[in-house]
């Protein structure tokens, strides 16, 4: 049986994915394997009369620290700074500085306006100003983020919700950072959604210096293959943000985009017998499918090569749908999603005998000549014997795979399964693991030699062998009488 897994991994399920997200985040930028995604920037600080001086030299060093963390650069991330009060400034363009250092520098020179409050203005301007191509701004693009981040400690004294859902809407997003005794409803109006991603509060600008890592982190694009957060199944190729999988020399990259094939010819009927007793539960039964729809996803399906069938069992079994009927992805996806669960016992051996028996008939749509492939997931054990039906089976040249979850036999899979059994069978404790058991089945199976053809290499080869032998003799013989007449001449 499989080990459990680590405890780091049973962490990561029990904290969710969000968690895992930060975590694996962290562990990339703590390994160097995280840069900031390209982006222009603008930060918009609130430098009203409410802004101590000192408080405000506390504002531009969290803007400094933050800077720290970028790529600055122009083809990277681009920083501007409006400063506002009852007017506002554009204290530094998007196109100005395109250095850390000169950045950093002019940040250190902005002096607080010292008047009211105007955010909604001050966000007008950005939207109008501050991010227009003018003023540095890069043509809108799904590869270059636009980011707004506010930092005020007052109420506004003007209207905000409208105008920041108009800069919401021309892709700007919005993070609003509240000091002191800060409107938290005003806050909640200019961020963007999800708010709790968005909208951040410190006591003080003493502290405001402690969401600088939050913000590196909300920058940084983890280099996906270096950190192993990706799908490929053989070579992981990184850009920017993304990556895009490869495969070695000798295979094709499937359609999937994820996976290779050493046989892009081949041509392959494919049974899935899914076990659908009570002891699944509707919530997991749902994760089956979902793992199905993974496994097809790394099929060639089509008219010519891949077909798959799918067949549900309890105490009954039940044909969901036969091979062939479905010869493209997206219908075959669709379909696996609209299976009903049948909840009840669990009848492996008769599920068994029927694939044998019917599964992989011509009446069922089973072609002939074609590598017949049987895919059986169980998660316990089996109510009626299992033998003869999973020997037959195999002695009937089906290629049998045993997945097993939760409180699955090992034997029972092992005894379903084809030689060698270690590539043929798998087990995992938990339904949410299962795509780790997807990502290692590999079904796409080259076509067997034709034996006949084989015969006539053979045969070939043999009579070549035997010609070179000939010739050797001959050529033997006739040194020899070349030899002798040499010596008669003498």
């Amino acid at each position: 049986m499989t080990p459990a897994p680590p405890f780091f991994l049973l962490l990561l399920c029990l904290i969710g994915a969000h968690a895992a997200v930060d975590l694996r985040t962290a562990a990339a930028m703590a390994a160097g394997l995280c840069k900031t995604r390209p982006t222009d920037l603008v930060f918009i600080i609130d430098s009203s009369r409410s802004v101590r001086p000192s408080e405000f030299e506390q504002v531009k060093v969290f803007l400094a620290k933050v800077i720290e963390g970028l790529d600055v650069g122009p083809n990277a991330t681009r920083v501007g700074v409006v400063n506002y009060a009852s007017r506002v400034k554009n204290e530094v363009s998007l196109k100005t500085h395109r250095t850390k250092a000169g950045l950093v520098k002019a940040v250190t020179k902005i002096e607080p306006l010292s008047t009211g409050t105007m955010t909604g203005l001050a966000i007008q301007f950005a939207l109008n100003v501050a991010f227009s191509e003018g003023e540095g701004a890069r043509v809108k693009s799904p590869d270059i983020s636009k980011v707004a981040i506010i930092v005020t400690d007052g109420r506004p004294q003007d209207n905000v919700k409208e105008v920041a859902q108009r800069a919401r809407d021309a892709g700007i997003e919005i993070f609003a950072i509240g000091v002191g005794r800060v409107d938290m409803s005003t806050l909640k109006q200019m961020a963007s959604d999800p708010l709790d991603d968005h909208v951040d509060y410190v006591e003080s600008y003493s502290v405001i210096e402690k969401l600088t890592k939050k913000f590196q982190e909300a920058f940084c694009v983890s280099d996906l293959c270096a950190t192993g957060d990706h799908d490929c199944e053989q070579v992981c190729i990184s850009s920017p943000g993304s990556y895009k999988c490869a495969c070695k020399d000798g295979f094709t990259l499937m359609d999937d985009g994820r996976s290779c094939s050493a046989c892009s010819n081949s041509a392959t009927d494919v049974v899935f017998l899914i076990d659908g007793s009570k002891s699944v539960r509707p919530e997991n039964f749902e994760l089956v499918k979902k793992w199905i729809n993974q496994i097809i996803d790394k099929l060639d399906v089509s008219d010519s090569k891949a077909h798959v069938g799918l067949v549900q069992y309890s105490s009954s079994v039940r044909q969901e749908f036969p091979l062939g009927r479905y010869n493209n992805k997206k219908d075959l996806k669709d379909a696996v999603k609209k299976m009903a669960y049948m909840e009840r016992g669990t009848m492996t051996g008769q599920a068994l005998r029927y694939l044998s028996d019917n599964s992989f008939s011509a009446g069922q749509g089973a072609r002939p000549g074609v590598t017949k492939v049987g895919i059986v997931f169980t998660d316990g054990r089996s109510q009626d014997y299992i033998g003869d039906a999973a020997k037959k089976a195999k002695e009937n040249g089906f290629k049998m795979y045993a997945v097993g979850v939760g409180n699955a036999v090992e034997d029972e899979l092992k005894e379903i399964a084809s030689e060698p059994t270690g590539e043929h069978y798998f087990y995992t404790a938990d339904f949410k693991t299962m795509t780790q058991i997807a990502k290692k089945l590999q079904i796409n199976i080259c076509q067997e030699e034709d034996p006949c053809e084989c015969d006539s290499l053979v045969k070939f080869q043999k009579k070549v062998e035997d010609a070179l032998q000939a010739l050797t003799k001959k050529l033997e013989s006739m040194s020899k009488r070349i030899a002798l007449l040499e010596n008669k001449i003498v």
